[in-house]
């Protein structure tokens, strides 16, 4: 009877083809117990086409179709049938930068820069601003590249007498295909340049702090801070938490800006296990090394919780001042020719810098993504290294910047407009504005690495009562609580109501003594990740 039906369906396919009718080529899955011989005369009969190859030992037939979505509905049907995919152009050549020194980056091959093109694609230009030891403004690979350049400290922006700074950007936005040295990871970008660095090496953090602000104002859709102060979660004489820092990583998450770190590296003491500021702050990537075996090495700072991924931190080539080169070395403006432990090009300072020029690729191709999804995408992308899953070491694992760009073609997680609602006082989201009943949806994330509390605001009257319902897609599970007005920090009082939603729901009610703005915490617990909707009702 099968035989019969496959026959029909050739002879009534021969008869008339659509007129929108595409040929090319299918990639036919045979299920383990069917025979390839026996089964190719009938797929032929089912679909018009021809058996362009067999491929036994992948349990594979290949056939030139003359529709290959017709081919596709009629073959899917077949019960000997496992699976059906067109294979014709599915894959192209990789973009291989042609600048002399880019065989030479073996990171770019690494985090797989360029892989996702067949040639270098026309993005919009996005500003990635490098608050460091400021650039040579007149090395060649960042002619047309510096948007604008300001100094926060005694010297000329466009002067770097240290060289970080300058190797830092070459990572990010050195020109590509313009027969000079290296090729920068990010095709797109443009510098915003901030020098914050001493002469001697120190940054004060009012001049960190002015220049993220400066660099928000400038429409910075990326900062990189290639910088770090111990933290001792321990000790407080001891860390270098700065709320001033805080504050300013802040006001760039609230203007839609991602912020990119390093964790740090261990000296004097290795391995460390925690990661420095700013990366420990919230809402900021934490980035730590990797070798060329995808292993962290030893300097590299470890944490469980601000360690968000890792990028090749080890034997970096980029850009360096012409001025600081090594006398008669050849090619000058290179680390190839840098003096000391710039030559090695060793540190989680150049890890950064590659994931800061993969969000600004994200950005050129969907300008639209908020930071909580750039990072959610560039985390859930990484590729995994050392133990399963993520781990203190290399966070969720390597970056993979091809990885990245595909997922933009899927689903993701949806973009948190609320942020950064992280604590009670004015950091809270008011929901309501009026004293009178009410209701409210808010449709938000919860990260519990990256974003692990959400806190709103509700003004209630003396007598009214509030329930909350909480819903979504995250995993794991979420606490609400309800908090009294005047509330400071949710470590010094207890909550007035408290409930945990086991993964995806839960209802809260309250009836207020007082009048006044509550806090409506929601927190992730034990690694919930994802979407919810909280509804908030007054009555």
């Amino acid at each position: 009877m099968r035989t019969v039906l496959l026959a029909s369906a050739a002879a009534a396919l021969a008869l008339a083809v659509p007129a929108a009718a595409a040929p090319g080529k299918v990639a036919v899955g045979v299920r383990a117990q069917a025979s390839i011989e026996q089964l190719a005369p009938r797929l032929e009969q089912a679909t018009g086409g021809l058996v362009a190859r067999t491929l036994p030992k992948l349990g594979a037939v290949v056939l030139r179709v003359p529709d290959t979505e017709e081919a596709t509905s009629r073959l899917s049907r077949l019960a000997a049938v496992e699976y059906v995919e067109p294979v014709e152009h599915a894959r192209s050549l990789a973009f291989v930068p042609s600048d002399p020194l880019a065989a030479r980056q073996w990171y770019l091959t690494h985090i797989r820069a360029f892989d996702a093109w067949p040639e270098p694609p026309d993005l919009e230009p996005v500003l990635v601003a490098v608050l460091d030891s400021g650039i040579d403004g007149d090395h060649p690979e960042f002619a047309g590249r510096i948007a604008e350049a300001k100094s926060f400290v005694d010297s000329d922006a466009l002067e770097d007498a240290i060289g970080h700074g300058t190797m830092v950007a070459g990572e990010i936005a050195a020109l590509i295909e313009n027969a000079e040295g290296i090729a920068g990871a990010g095709l797109s970008v443009h510098l915003l340049i901030a020098k914050i660095v001493e002469s001697d090496g120190t940054i004060s953090l009012d001049a960190e702090a002015d220049a993220i602000r400066w660099a928000v104002d400038q429409g910075a859709r990326v900062i990189n801070l290639s910088l770090s102060g111990r933290r001792h979660p321990t000790d407080p004489a001891h860390d270098n938490f700065s709320e001033l820092e805080a504050a300013a990583v802040a006001y760039a998450r609230r203007k839609g800006v991602v912020v990119v770190a390093p964790t740090g590296n261990c000296e004097p003491m290795c391995p460390y296990r925690y990661a420095s500021y700013p990366a420990a702050l919230p809402h900021v990537i934490g980035v730590s090394a990797v070798n060329r075996e995808s292993r962290v090495p030893r300097f590299s700072n470890r944490d469980p919780i601000f360690n968000d991924l890792a990028a090749p931190g080890v034997g970096i080539l980029s850009t360096f001042p012409r001025t600081l080169s090594l006398l008669g070395c050849e090619p000058a403006g290179y680390t190839l020719c840098a003096p000391g432990e710039y030559m090695r090009g060793e540190g989680t300072s150049f890890s950064a810098p590659l994931v800061s020029a993969a969000a600004a690729t994200l950005l050129a191709i969907r300008p639209d993504l908020r930071p909580n999804q750039v990072t959610a995408i560039l985390t859930e992308t990484a590729a995994d290294s050392g133990k399963p899953g993520r781990d203190a070491a290399s966070g969720n694992g390597v970056l993979d910047m091809t990885a990245a760009i595909e997922a933009l073609n899927g689903p993701f997680l949806p973009a948190d407009r609320y942020e950064t609602n992280d604590g009670p006082g004015s950091d809270a989201y008011r929901l309501f504005f009026a004293a009178r009943a009410a209701k409210r949806k808010v449709v938000a994330t919860l990260d519990r690495f990256n974003d692990p509390v959400d806190v709103y605001s509700v003004f209630l009257r003396g007598g009214q009562k509030l329930t909350l319902w909480f819903g979504g897609s995250t995993s794991g599970s979420v606490d609400l609580a309800l908090w009294r007005p005047g509330t400071k920090s949710f470590d010094q009082a207890g909550p007035l109501r408290a409930r945990r939603a086991l993964v995806s729901r839960g209802r809260l009610a309250y009836r207020a003594p007082e009048r006044g703005w509550y806090f409506v915490e929601v927190r992730a617990k034990q690694g919930a990740i994802g979407a919810y909707q909280l509804a908030v009702v007054r009555r």
